[in-house]
C-alpha cells in the first residue's frame, strides 16, 4: 500500500498541472447581489457567480433559520431567472432571521460566498404606484394647476395596515434637464402650481413602505399645459372691465336724472295766465300809461 503512495501522488500532481495548463481551476468565489421582498410574504436572492474556473460550475443557495440548526437548500430556482431563489410564502417568515450562502463546485473544487443575514420585513422593496393619471384644473380664482393621482401597488395591503406607504413624484417640463421631486407622504394625489403654459409635462412616482427601500419609478405619463387657460383669464378679466364701465355709466346717467328732477321740485317753473282772450301787450300798454299820468 505504501509503494503504491508515490504514483498515486505523482498522478494526482500529473492530473493537476495539466488541468491548470489548460485554464482549468477551482470556481471563483461567489456573491449574493440582493435579497428583495415585494410584499413581506414571498422574496428572491440574486448572487453574481464568481469564475467557472474553465469546467461546468454548478450553484447552490443554502440558509438557515435564526435558531434552527438545520440547513435547507433554496426551494425554487426557476421562477426569479437565472442565478436566483425564489421563497414563497411556504417558506417565508417574518421577524426571522436567514443565514444564506451561495455554493459554487466544479471537478477541480469548490467555493463559498460570504453570509447574508436576511430579515424579511427589512428588504422589502414594493412595485411602482399604478394608474398614474394627470389633469389640468383651476381654483375659483383662476389660478391653473396640475392635479396628479395614483394609486398604491396591486399586491400591497395597505388598507389593512399591514404596509404603511409613502410616495414620492418627480415632474419635468420637455425643456428641463433635472426632475423636480415632491415628498406626498402618505397621500396618493398632489397639485403642482407654477406651470408654464405650452410646456408638456413628464411626471412619474414611486413609493417605499416603513421599512424597506425606495421602489423603481413608475411608467411616465405625460401632459400638456394649454394656452387657453391664460387667453380665459384675458378674455374673463376684459368682460368684466366692460360690464364695470356699462354699470359706471348707468349709475351717472340715473345720477342726472335725479338731479334735475330735485330742481324741478324746488324752483318750479311760473306758470302762464289761463284766463281765455287775455291779451298781455295790452295790459303793458295800459300800465304804461298810468304811470306816465301819475308822473305828471
Amino acid at each position: 500500500m505504501k509503494e503504491n503512495m508515490p504514483s498515486a501522488l505523482a498522478f494526482i500532481f500529473l492530473f493537476l498541472n495539466i488541468s491548470l495548463l489548460n485554464g482549468q481551476s477551482p470556481p471563483g468565489k461567489p456573491e449574493i447581489h440582493k435579497c428583495r421582498s415585494p410584499d413581506k410574504e414571498t422574496f428572491t436572492c440574486w448572487w453574481n457567480p464568481g469564475t467557472d474556473g474553465g469546467l461546468p460550475t454548478n450553484y447552490s443557495l443554502t440558509y438557515s433559520k435564526e435558531g434552527e440548526k438545520t440547513t435547507h437548500e433554496c426551494p425554487d430556482y426557476k421562477t426569479s431567472g437565472p442565478n436566483s431563489c425564489f421563497f414563497s410564502k411556504q417558506y417565508t417568515s417574518i421577524w426571522k432571521i436567514y443565514v444564506i450562502t451561495v455554493n459554487a463546485t466544479n471537478q477541480m473544487g469548490s467555493s463559498a460566498s460570504d453570509p447574508l443575514y436576511v430579515d424579511v420585513t427589512y428588504i422589502v422593496e414594493p412595485e411602482p404606484p399604478r394608474n398614474l393619471t394627470l389633469e389640468v384644473k383651476q381654483l375659483k380664482d383662476k389660478k391653473t394647476y396640475l392635479w396628479i393621482k395614483w394609486s398604491p401597488p396591486t399586491i400591497t395591503d395597505v388598507k389593512t395596515g399591514w404596509f404603511t406607504m409613502e410616495y414620492e413624484i418627480r415632474l419635468k417640463s420637455e425643456e428641463a434637464d433635472e426632475w423636480e421631486t415632491h415628498f406626498t407622504g402618505q397621500q396618493t394625489h398632489f397639485k403642482v402650481f407654477d406651470l408654464y403654459p405650452g410646456q408638456k409635462y413628464f411626471v412619474q412616482t414611486r413609493c417605499k413602505p416603513d421599512h424597506g427601500y425606495w421602489s423603481r419609478w413608475g411608467q411616465e405619463n405625460s401632459i400638456e399645459i394649454p394656452n387657453d387657460f391664460t387667453l380665459k383669464n384675458t378674455t374673463v378679466w376684459i368682460i368684466v372691465a366692460v360690464l364695470s364701465a356699462v354699470i359706471c355709466l348707468i349709475m351717472v346717467w340715473a345720477v342726472v336724472l335725479k338731479g334735475y328732477s330735485m330742481m324741478t321740485c324746488i324752483f318750479p317753473p311760473v306758470p302762464g295766465p289761463k284766463i281765455k282772450g287775455f291779451d298781455t301787450h295790452l295790459l303793458e300798454v295800459s300800465l304804461w300809461k298810468k304811470s306816465a299820468l301819475i308822473g305828471k
